[in-house]
This record gives C-alpha cells, sequence and structure tokens, in this order.
C-alpha cells in the first residue's frame, strides 16, 4: 500500500479530497496527528481518517499507520502531483556565453546567469533569479522568482529556494573607530548541502573568510537570518524568524522554534531543540530541549518559571496583607 498502513471499515468508497478533520465533508480523507483534534472525532463528516490507533477510528472507515502526518502528507502528493515547468530558456533571459546549461534546465524571463555559472539537469530558474559568477546549482533543484544568488555560492542536489531569498550577502562585519566603522571584507563563500529547502525572503551570508555552511537535509522557513560563517549540520529544522550570528556551530537533527536567537561564536550540540523565543548565550551539549533567556534546559526553565510566579502570588498576597492592616 502507498501509506504502508492497515484498512479498517469499507475499502471501496471513493475519496476525492483530502480535508481538515474539522472541515472534511463525505468523500473526503482526513488525518489525525494532534490529540488536540481528538474532540472532533466523533462530529467530522470525513469518509475515511489516518488515524494511529484503531480504537481512533471508532466504526468508521479508516486506514491505521504509525505516522499519521506522514502518511497524508503522502496521501497529498497523490492529490496534487509536483508541478512540472516547460523545459525551456526563456528568450529574455540573460546568460553569460560561458554558462553550462545541463539537460532539461528552465529559465524564466528576467533570469540574470553570470559567467562561469553551472547548472545542474532538470533545474528549474525562476523569473528575474540573479545567479553571480562561478555559482553552481545541482541537479533537480528549484530556484523560485526574485532570487538573488551572490558570487561562488554552492548548491546542492535536489535543493528548494523559495522567493526572494539572498544567499552570498555579505556578512554583518565591521571595525568600530572614532570617526568611521571600517568595513571588513567579505571574501568567503557559502555552501548549501542537497535537499536542503530554503523559505521566502531567508537570508544566508557569506562567509568572512572560508565557508558559510548549510548541511544536508536541513529545512529552513520563511524569514530567518543566518549570519558569515555560520555552519547548520545534516537534517536541521529552523523556523521562522530565527536570527543565527555569526561563527555559530549547529550540530546535526537540531530543531529550533520561532523567534529564538544564538549569539556569535557559541556551538549547539547536535538533537538538541531549541524553544520559540529562547537566547542562546552559550553553547549547548545537545540531546535536550532548551529553553528561557539565557536558554537553559527546559526542566531548569520549568522550574525557574514556577518560582517567579510563585513570588508574585507571595507579593500579592503580601500587599494584600499590609493593605487590611493599614484599613484596620
Amino acid at each position: 500500500m502507498f501509506i504502508n498502513g492497515a484498512v479498517y471499515g469499507d475499502s471501496t468508497i471513493e475519496i476525492f479530497e483530502v480535508a481538515e478533520i474539522q472541515n472534511a465533508k463525505k468523500g473526503s480523507i482526513t488525518f489525525l496527528g494532534n490529540k488536540m483534534y481528538n474532540k472532533y472525532l466523533e462530529t467530522t463528516s470525513a469518509s475515511a481518517m489516518i488515524v494511529s490507533d484503531e480504537k481512533l477510528i471508532k466504526g468508521k472507515n479508516g486506514i491505521v499507520v504509525d505516522n499519521p502526518q506522514l502518511a497524508i502528507a503522502k496521501v497529498l502528493t497523490m492529490f496534487f502531483p509536483e508541478q512540472s515547468f516547460i523545459k525551456k530558456v526563456h528568450p529574455k533571459s540573460i546568460i553569460d556565453s560561458s554558462v553550462k546549461i545541463g539537460k532539461d534546465v528552465t529559465i524564466e524571463a528576467g533570469a540574470v546567469i553570470e559567467a562561469g555559472v553551472d547548472l545542474g539537469e532538470n533545474t528549474f530558474i525562476g523569473a528575474n533569479v540573479f545567479v553571480g559568477k562561478n555559482s553552481r546549482i545541482g541537479p533537480d533543484c528549484k530556484i523560485f522568482q526574485n532570487v538573488v544568488i551572490y558570487d561562488t555560492t554552492i548548491i546542492g542536489k535536489r535543493s528548494i529556494i523559495h522567493g526572494s531569498v539572498v544567499i552570498g550577502c555579505d556578512g554583518f562585519g565591521f571595525v568600530p573607530g572614532d570617526n568611521e566603522h571600517f568595513k571588513i571584507p567579505q571574501t568567503g563563500r557559502v555552501i548549501i548541502g542537497d535537499d536542503v529547502e530554503i523559505g521566502a525572503n531567508t537570508v544566508i551570508d557569506r562567509a568572512t573568510i572560508g565557508e558559510t555552511i548549510i548541511g544536508d537535509m536541513s529545512k529552513i522557513d520563511n524569514l530567518v537570518h543566518i549570519g558569515h560563517n555560520v555552519q547548520i549540520g545534516k537534517g536541521c529544522l529552523i523556523t521562522a524568524q530565527v536570527g543565527i550570528a555569526g561563527s555559530t556551530k549547529v550540530g546535526d537533527n537540531c530543531k529550533m522554534g520561532g523567534q529564538a536567537g544564538i549569539v556569535p561564536h557559541v556551538e549547539v550540540g547536535s538533537n538538541s531543540i531549541i524553544a520559540a523565543k529562547s537566547g542562546v548565550t552559550k553553547s549547548l551539549k545537545g540531546n535536550q530541549m532548551y529553553g528561557g533567556y539565557p536558554a537553559r534546559p527546559i526542566r531548569e526553565q520549568h522550574k525557574r518559571d514556577a518560582v517567579h510566579s510563585e513570588v508574585l502570588l507571595i507579593k500579592k498576597k503580601l500587599n494584600n496583607l499590609i493593605q487590611n492592616s493599614r484599613s484596620n
């Protein structure tokens, strides 16, 4: 089976759409991947459900799988197949004569491809994309509209770069002086691995000297800023509005919640989870969840939060006692 699950109920029903459990109707298939939505199990009109436990089906039609979220993602690919592009180079694109263009590459109108660039086969270059000198983009990549890729950038296989991303611009490097802030030349480059996805309006700075690196299979959300000489490991998940300052090293399989921030020159160990809005001010060993500002192991942060709440409650009670004593 496509999603490797066990079918319960009527296996011959016709499904014509995928829907959220609370909005599903007859002919829809839905899923339950979060206990918060258990309340809709009784009222949903879905014709079938994808769940992790047959008890959740409650006499309805469904498929039981180990990971409902992964299963529904696969089902969505059946209803919404990957967009296909016309394999051609638009006459209104500007391409240097030295550019190497692989087989079945698409380049849309307004794209500018500078000297020495190498484009792998089956890669898509959207309208108004700029690719700077001596950059290399691997096969089967998708570079969507208005992306700016500065000189000498390397992008691996099957990577996806969404609209208005900027890769390889100067890092924020200045030496403060009395009359000016002297700009440090940013002479390095950015290397992006295979199967990386970068969300819209994200910015990744080139290294001052050396390389800024994004590891294979890492996924970066919209509006993320990654500073110069940062190294991101493999398989990381970085959500919106995260800021990672220069020369930080992030290990493999790390996860960062929205608006988390990391100071420069620290290391975040592999398998770390950084809670949303946390501030990392020193190196973390990894293999656990961190939260707060400064970020600390989440259990320690929860204890501090609890003490803070208790102090506020004691303060309120003390103020009430003082007011009562004065009135008496």
